[in-house]
């Protein structure tokens, strides 16, 4: 047995590609956030994470640029030696402010902040419950912890009691849930997560990389749901709402500061550049400065179910400004967007087993920066598509 055969066995990319519907890795040749350009083929962008369109913006483009001038490329050490610039600091003193925490921790992506967060504090003897749909790195975190892990249904609180009631009384445990889960932009019932959390003795983790920038006033879930001193942990990330690169955990100084010595996704790599950090602290002044983005992304949001709900699409419990189109057949999923892609639409096919096959969908997500034009043209093209291949009637 070779290790390599299971490289030469996997083909079914391959066919996809020469069949025309693989629509991963897609190269851009040309990106002004809500368009893009592959090769000649321009698109309405709906498939991206930029909810607040702060990636073009003026002064997150410019701190980027100044901090490359004044700092150079990298700092080509971790944070533990010789990887943290002032501005690092200067970040995590107003993200903790921000999320309204005493204090914050940055690392280089979103998916190491999880991964480190969660193996750092989780110890044997220790449980995590975790929702079954939340983010890879979070199950990758609860992988490396050497604690046990046990999963409830998604958002199904009656399930969540039956296993935080089995759990031994005199254990540490850490529940952990995404605020917007990434795929079906539903929102997690917090008020509910919080008093089953207080009723068994759970710190609660909140991953909010879709929730920040969007809810709670750009604040996140806890914030929309007034329950800021409620949640233990804020997890959230640079590469969506913060138009740049990195993540950062938020909570009380001295699980920040243990985590700061025992996160070795943190101490084994480099820190984030100082571009990045920049352009981070640059859109979270934006957020600040011009709420109006905040409200016109939720507000597209709303135009946008209730746009996709009118014609006759499935669009799940969605309440946030990511709209599934749920198909529930990979094959027809993939069909659908390779239509959506010639007609001039940019979306995310998401199939099992990144989803159950009954809820294999294509990810539409929006920006506060699309114009109402484009928007009418995306109700527009999912109609005539949606009827040609008979998902609407």
């Amino acid at each position: 047995m070779d290790l390599f055969d299971k490289c030469f066995a996997f083909t079914d990319a391959r066919e996809a590609q020469e069949a025309g519907f693989y629509p991963y890795f897609i190269p851009l040749s040309e990106t002004e956030a809500t368009e893009v350009t592959v090769g000649d083929h321009r698109l309405i962008m709906i498939g991206s994470n930029n909810y607040l369109g702060l990636t073009t913006h003026p002064k997150v483009r410019q701190a980027a640029i100044e901090a490359t001038q004044f700092y150079g490329t990298s700092c080509t050490g971790s944070r533990l030696l010789n990887g943290t610039l002032e501005l690092h600091l200067e970040l995590e003193r107003r993200l903790a402010e921000f999320v309204g925490t005493d204090a914050a921790l940055i690392f280089p992506t979103g998916y190491q902040t999880n991964v480190g967060t969660i193996s750092a504090l989780v110890g044997r003897g220790d449980f995590i419950v975790t929702d079954k749909e939340n983010h890879a790195s979070i199950v990758d975190g609860c992988r490396l912890a050497f604690g046990e892990v046990r999963r409830f249904n998604h958002n199904d609180m009656t399930h969540l009691e039956r296993v935080l009631s089995r759990l031994p009384e005199d254990v540490g445990k850490l529940m952990i849930v995404d605020g917007v889960f990434s795929m079906g932009g539903d929102v997690a019932p917090l008020p509910e997560i919080v008093a089953l959390c207080q009723k068994y003795g759970a710190r609660l983790m909140v991953d909010d990389a879709h929730a920040i920038g969007v809810l709670g006033g750009g604040r996140g879930t806890a914030a929309h749901f007034d329950l800021c001193e409620h949640v233990d942990l804020i997890m959230g990330t640079f590469s969506k709402s913060f138009a740049s690169l990195g993540g950062f955990i938020a909570g009380a100084e001295d699980v920040i500061h243990y985590i700061q010595h025992h996160a070795r996704s943190l101490i084994f790599s480099a820190s984030i550049t100082p571009a990045s950090t920049a352009a981070a602290l640059a859109a979270l002044e934006v957020m600040q400065e011009e709420p109006e983005r905040i409200a016109r992304v939720n507000q597209i949001g709303d135009r946008m179910r209730a746009g996709f709900r009118q014609l006759g699409f499935n669009v799940g419990d969605t309440k946030t400004p990511i709209v599934p189109i749920i198909i529930g057949d990979n094959t027809r999923t993939f069909m659908t967007w390779k239509a959506f892609y010639e007609a001039g639409l940019y979306t995310n096919p998401v199939v099992s087993p990144a989803v159950p096959p009954e809820l294999s969908l294509l990810r539409t997500s929006y920006m506060a920066t699309h114009t109402d034009e484009q928007l009418d043209r995306v109700l527009e093209i999912c109609a005539d598509v949606g009827r040609t291949i008979g998902l609407i009637g």
